[in-house]
């Protein structure tokens, strides 16, 4: 079976500040055949430091997540999460995400089928595109 490319974020939440409507958006994409999500962690820093996890499954305030299809779970580490944790600020938390994308995996087995190797990927920003475009119009 051919696997699309597969991707992850760490998605920061300042103070804490996690209102839910993450969780809808990304239940379509799944339902859609968009994207497949491997696996979803929720980390958090308390104001003296300590860091906890937690599966999105296992808490009250992320039981929106519960919706999504399929297995997840599994390819976040110990060490992953350490990373994080380490680089969030006091009273604030992350969700870090790893998806595939589903919508590309016709396209890899094009790839592979053909020969071809990946040399190079990465995602632009948006705030970038958005600056080029906007250069390109008033350029006309």
């Amino acid at each position: 079976m051919a696997i699309g490319p597969v991707e992850y974020i760490v998605i920061g939440f300042p103070g804490n500040k996690f209102n839910g409507e993450i969780a809808p958006e990304l239940a379509k994409l799944v339902d859609s055949g968009t994207i497949r999500v491997l696996d979803l962690v929720f980390i958090g820093k308390d104001a003296d430091g300590n860091v906890a996890a937690l599966e999105f499954e296992d808490h009250d305030d992320v039981a929106l997540f519960n919706a999504l299809e399929g297995d997840v779970g599994g390819l976040i580490s110990e060490e992953d999460i350490d990373y994080v944790g380490d680089n969030l600020e006091p009273d604030s938390s992350a969700a870090l995400l790893i998806w595939e994308d589903v919508w590309a995996t016709p396209f890899v087995q094009a790839l592979r089928d053909s020969g071809a190797v990946l040399i190079e990927g990465s995602r632009i920003p948006g705030e970038l595109i958005e600056a080029a475009e906007a250069a390109f119009t008033t350029a006309d």
